[in-house]
């Protein structure tokens, strides 16, 4: 709508901020309420409380009675919502769900893991742990078991760093290779083919070395030695030992790496008095030799050879304990469907 003024009718003008303050227009509902009614003369209206005139209030006053109504509705609005969070947070304490089945079936099985995990000497990570747990009949998955596994904190140990001990010798006689990286077992193959290595354990007296053989078919440790040297008598020691226990057919093939020890004059002697057939991968392949390397990874993952041990005899008795007791006997082989070389080799007997 347009509203005409006629043209002696003043324009009004905005108020200067130095012009004096005029009446001030009360708005109810806005936090302040209105003035008081007065009676005619002026006087105040009966059951009113006195005080200044509208007129006569200052700006300062003014804006002071402001900032009271303010702070006193912002504080009605903080109060409202934190009595409902107080209340809510009630009502939640009261409705917490229960665990149910899954959560109780975890806790159980996390249990029965570090049982497992603690028996083995904290050696076995999720996929052995998962093993032992099926063959006690527990009833679960591999991904749960490694769910759950790594929620507690249990890993299994890592293959420390290796070092060089195989030493060839560049006039050694040329042998053939028998084993053709074939270390599959093989039931019909027991105490026929055999493989070792050398292998050496730190100890605050200096290196302590180790000789093995393996027997490729039930993954039995058959024969070690142990010594502060590295000469042809180390390696003689352990394939005596084998022969000893197993008593193997003639003709029973022994593999080895092209180590000097292996390759000499003298152990070839001493095998063919024993009825061994000597073979050897070739040099640098380590892979040739993977069951024996795969042994020593194992054996200084499994025993604290992080740090070096007291003694020799401290060492060769954690040894024989580790070989005799747990690797023979209780250690669980991914490739014999996780049984121990000694189960397995009842299961061929049966």
């Amino acid at each position: 709508m347009c509203v005409l003024r006629s043209a002696r009718e003043p324009v009004p003008r905005h108020r200067s901020r130095n012009s004096p303050p005029g009446p001030v227009e009360r708005l109810p509902g806005r936090g302040i309420p209105p003035p008081p009614a007065s009676s005619p003369g002026g006087a105040p209206a009966p059951g009113s409380c006195p005080g200044p005139s509208t007129t006569s209030a200052t700006p300062s006053r003014r804006r002071a009675v402001i900032r009271r109504s303010s702070t006193r509705q912002r504080q009605t609005c903080r109060a409202a919502p934190c009595r409902a969070v107080e209340a809510g947070a009630e009502g939640m304490d009261r409705a917490q769900p229960r665990a149910g089945p899954r959560t109780a079936r975890d806790a159980e099985l996390t249990e029965k893991i570090s049982e497992v995990h603690q028996a083995s000497r904290g050696t076995y990570g999720a996929p052995r742990v998962h093993a032992a747990l099926k063959r006690e009949g527990t009833v679960c998955g591999p991904r749960r078991v490694a769910r759950l596994t790594r929620t507690a904190g249990l890993t299994g140990l890592h293959r420390p760093r290796r070092h060089r001990t195989t030493v060839p010798d560049p006039g050694a006689p040329t042998r053939p290779d028998l084993a053709a990286r074939d270390f599959q077992p093989d039931p019909a193959a027991a105490d026929t083919h055999w493989c070792g290595d050398i292998t050496y354990i730190p100890t605050d007296e200096g290196r302590l070395y180790l000789a093995t053989v393996i027997d490729i078919a039930t993954r039995r440790v058959i024969g070690w030695a142990t010594a502060d040297h590295l000469r042809t008598e180390l390696v003689a020691d352990a394939l005596r030992a084998a022969c000893a226990q197993r008593r193997p057919p003639s003709g029973a093939v022994f593999h080895s790496d092209r180590g000097c020890q292996y390759t000499s004059h003298e152990f070839a002697v001493y095998a063919r008095e024993l009825g061994i057939r000597l073979t050897v991968g070739r040099t640098g392949q380590c892979w040739d030799n993977a069951l024996a390397e795969s042994l020593f990874a194992t054996l200084k993952r499994e025993l604290p050879c992080d740090r070096p041990w007291p003694s020799r005899a401290a060492a060769r008795a954690a040894i024989f304990e580790y070989i005799e007791s747990w690797h023979n006997l209780r250690r669980l082989h991914s490739s014999l469907s996780y049984r121990s070389p000694a189960d397995y080799e009842t299961d061929l007997a049966a």
